[in-house]
């Protein structure tokens, strides 16, 4: 068990006490300059229905996010079970996160990972300062959703399956 007390925390421990929440994961993607960039964000939830906006946490030092964050459009794909390469992939610090994903991208130039369990198509709504990340809030302007497809899940470092009770 860990045990951290404190103002100042281990971040290898503190990121260990947060791995014990399970989360989805989704793929951020967008064509730049006619080539596709992505990245993979577990820090993803919903925020509002009115205006419909969801949000994802991005760490300060991405080298991604500066290059998605002006698009038009962003493309958000809820990655589903049987996605764990490509999870892994759009997690690289370096080389082409797309090169073995097999994607679409939308006529606004958001960019879409095949077989997810749900796609949005966003644009930046803004960006506020959280520690050494920011927090991306996404504006929706279309998604679609195939609600018999499970996510992929991750928790404790692993990804995991849902089981049915």
């Amino acid at each position: 068990m860990i045990r951290i007390d404190g103002v100042t925390a281990d971040p290898a421990g503190l990121r260990e006490v947060f791995g014990c929440f399970p989360s989805g994961v989704t793929a951020v993607c967008a064509l730049v300059d006619g080539v596709p960039v992505g990245m993979a964000a577990s820090s993803f939830t919903s925020v509002s229905v009115d205006p419909p906006l969801v949000s994802v946490c991005v760490q300060d030092s991405s080298t991604t996010w500066p290059k998605l964050r002006g698009r038009r459009r962003l493309g958000v794909s809820v990655l589903a079970e049987g996605h764990d390469a490509a999870c892994r992939a759009l997690s690289m610090k370096h080389g082409d996160r797309l090169a073995d994903v097999d994607w679409e991208v939308g006529e606004d130039g958001g960019v879409y990972v095949h077989g997810s369990s749900a796609w949005l198509d966003c644009s930046l709504h803004a960006e506020l300062p959280a520690g050494d990340h920011s927090i991306a809030l996404l504006r929706i302007h279309g998604a679609r959703a195939d609600a018999d497809r499970p996510p992929l899940v991750f928790h404790g470092s692993r990804f995991r399956r849902l089981a049915a009770l």
